[in-house]
């Protein structure tokens, strides 16, 4: 085991590191996931993956969802779980992450970390084929990661991995009267292939999270054949293979015979595209047309709860919208705005206003007390007379004006942007709000001067950071650049004594409710509905479908 698991042990036995964070950690460094638990005198609630041994019945039942069906022919550019949902029917990932929040080998036998995190042995499974009958070996894991970390491929991978992964090298030319650089892996043999089943990453700084980027939703195995791309026939190492496809209306999937896993339990799986309007996905579910919605509102529970025998499912979770301005635009520029927008917020009145008593009050860091690196911060109270003196310090006396862009669906996410307008009246900001189409607001979401968006749930807070905030990463919508902030990210993902993670990521939380470039008011609760004839369903707390685990009642 990792020298560190011992001391670990002795903070939980001390009560100075909650099991959360003792599972989280041990599993991280290694340690088996039954093992942990029992070292925490629990059980792992999780079964083994893996075929079972005793014969499977043969799958029976067609299994229909009402979820977006969206473009999903470049999976590791993947910006939506919708999509993610679709792919992982058919291509699967290194690791799987649990509703306990909790990492797990999957096409992956077991993990190795090296004492100061800087080489990690990943051992592959040897019993997983492909559809067409190959092997899955080291070969297809490299050049799966050297796919994702390619810029050209504009996978938000890259925003994970780039700070151990990735140098900046200096091209030649300049931008702007600046040096313009390129990224390319940090070294020739960052990515080693051992033997058939065992690849070392060499890492450039340490990292504790590798086994949790490995289940970012766009990183899915691709067939390399393929170059990236997926579509009807697609190869992949999953329990189903894709039938139809109709980007906006449908697709649908039939089980692997050959799977190496535990087989898909339905002999069809479907699902359906009912629009933005949640009305027509709920009437589909009241009318049998579908058994099950991927995604309900809060305001919607109470139309739910009338349909007879169909049950609500809920997760807890990191899940959040935030309020975010472009760094690189006026006003937005000046960390005095963006700090008087923050104190300009009441979020605890906004939650309740939202989710009522779910949910829990954000804090304007973007980092949840779910995450095992939380850190406690005294309040970031509304403050009406500073919010307006920063205004005013930068040069804005007399209030505001923005325009305020969000999308239409879910309902939540208008409803959040016209309550927080609302409160900003009161410190001279007046904000036009702009609601576009989903599909319209996704194709320009990362170039809006201000915008609301909604963020997934992550297990650990510093990979929300290194998606969203990092410097120059695909998904730094807000084109946040804070060189200290980087910094610290780097330093808090190779830091795996709790406490001391704890101490960085307090100061990674202030530098965000200081400068940082949102606005951020709450944690939502995840919602699907189902009939009672969909049985194994649990919610994740990303909103993944894993629809091998799901059956239907004869």
């Amino acid at each position: 085991m990792h020298p560190y698991i011992d001391k670990l042990r002795g903070l939980l036995d001390a009560g100075r590191c909650d099991r959360r964070e003792f599972l989280r950690t041990a599993t991280l460094l290694g340690v088996s996931a039954g093992t942990a638990y029992a070292m925490a005198g629990a059980k792992d609630p999780v079964p083994a993956f893996g075929r079972r041994a005793w014969a499977a019945p043969a799958p029976t039942g067609r299994l229909r969802i009402a979820m977006r069906v969206q473009d999903i022919s470049d999976p590791h550019t993947a910006s939506w779980v919708e999509t993610s949902n679709q792919v992982r029917a058919v291509c699967e990932y290194l690791t799987r992450t649990g509703q306990d929040n909790i990492t797990r080998p999957y096409l992956l036998e077991s993990w190795v970390p090296s004492e100061d995190l800087k080489t990690w042995t990943l051992k592959l499974r040897q019993d997983v084929k492909w559809h067409d009958g190959r092997a899955f070996v080291s070969d297809d894991v490299v050049w799966n990661i050297k796919h994702c970390l390619d810029p050209a491929t504009g996978s938000s991978v890259l925003g994970l991995m780039k700070s151990y992964m990735t140098k900046e090298v200096p091209t030649g030319e300049t931008k702007d009267g600046k040096p313009v650089t390129k990224t390319e892996l940090w070294d020739s043999n960052a990515i080693e292939k051992v033997d058939d089943h065992t690849v070392v990453l060499n890492l450039k700084e340490p990292q504790l999270a590798v086994p949790e980027h490995l289940f970012h939703y766009p990183f899915f195995m691709l067939d390399p054949a393929e170059n990236g791309k997926y579509g009807l026939g697609s190869n992949g190492t999953g329990p189903f293979i894709m039938k139809e496809y109709v980007v906006g209306d449908r697709s649908a999937f039939e089980p692997n015979p050959n799977y190496w896993g535990e087989p898909a339990k339905v002999a069809r799986l479907e699902y359906y595209d009912t629009g933005d309007d949640m009305a027509a996905a709920i009437a589909a579910l009241a009318s049998g047309q579908v058994d099950g919605l991927y995604e309900i509102d809060v305001s919607q529970l109470q139309m739910v709860a009338t349909i007879p025998n169909v049950t609500v499912y809920e997760a807890i979770t990191a899940q959040t919208g935030v309020a975010r301005g472009h760094c690189g635009i006026k006003p937005f520029d000046d960390p005095r705005v963006r700090k008087a927008l923050k104190l300009a917020t009441d979020p605890h009145a906004i939650k309740t206003a939202l989710l009522g008593e779910r949910g829990g009050v954000g804090e304007h860091h973007h980092v949840a007390p779910i995450h095992p690196e939380y850190a406690k911060l005294p309040p970031m109270n509304r403050n009406i007379a500073e919010a307006k003196r920063l205004l005013a310090e930068a040069d804005f006396p007399n209030g505001l004006d923005l325009e305020f862009t969000c999308r239409s669906h879910p309902v939540w996410e208008p409803n959040a942007v016209q309550v927080i307008v609302e409160q900003w009246k009161e410190a001279g900001v007046r904000a036009k709000i702009n609601i576009l189409p989903s599909s319209s607001y996704w194709d320009n979401w990362t170039n809006y001067p201000f915008s609301f968006t909604s963020w997934g749930h992550r297990p650990l807070g510093t990979m929300v950071l290194g998606l969203a905030y990092r410097t120059g990463v695909p998904w730094n919508e807000s084109h946040y650049s804070n060189p200290e902030f980087d910094a610290l990210l780097s330093k808090a993902e190779g830091t795996y004594d709790v406490e001391k993670r704890r101490e960085i990521m307090a100061k990674l939380e202030e530098i965000m409710q200081e400068d940082g470039p949102v606005v951020q008011t709450f944690w939502r609760p995840t919602q699907s509905a189902f009939h009672d004839r969909v049985q194994g369903m649990r919610q994740h707390p990303t909103q993944y479908i894993f629809a091998e685990q799901l059956s239907i009642k004869q």
